[in-house]
């Protein structure tokens, strides 16, 4: 597993923000997918568990269907993902560039639950 550190809001931009993030997971790697624009794709194992624009202020992630409901229903920087995705959890989050610390962590939150929906058993269980 990578290790994690911390670092201020100020010296790191969105995309910046989410490799950090998805760095402390097991086996996650970026994929930079040539087919979608060379945007940021996270897997784990060849699964993806989130998508970024270049610029980190749009990403797709998978949660759990009732969670993907509710924060399509309560947050207007949520929407369901495209391409039907969102009957599956895969919700889209539009990120500002001066998001909140609070912000930061439900987004942090968001992409390890994304990670442990699709990551395989043994290595979602090492994520607490």
């Amino acid at each position: 597993m990578a290790c994690s550190f911390v670092v201020t809001k100020a010296t790191l931009d969105n995309l910046s923000r989410l490799e950090n993030i998805a760095s402390e997971l097991p086996e996650a790697v970026r994929v930079d997918v040539e087919a979608w624009d060379d945007h940021p794709t996270f897997q784990v194992r060849g699964k993806n568990f989130l998508f970024s624009d270049l610029a980190g202020s749009h990403i797709t992630i998978k949660l759990t269907a009732d969670e993907a409901e509710a924060m399509t229903a309560a947050d207007p920087a949520v929407s369901d993902a495209g391409y039907g995705l969102g009957r599956h959890g895969w919700i889209a989050v539009t990120i500002a560039a001066d998001e909140s610390t609070a912000r930061w962590r439900q987004i942090r939150e968001w992409i390890r639950t994304s990670y442990q929906l699709v990551a395989p058993r043994q290595l979602a269980a090492q994520v607490s």
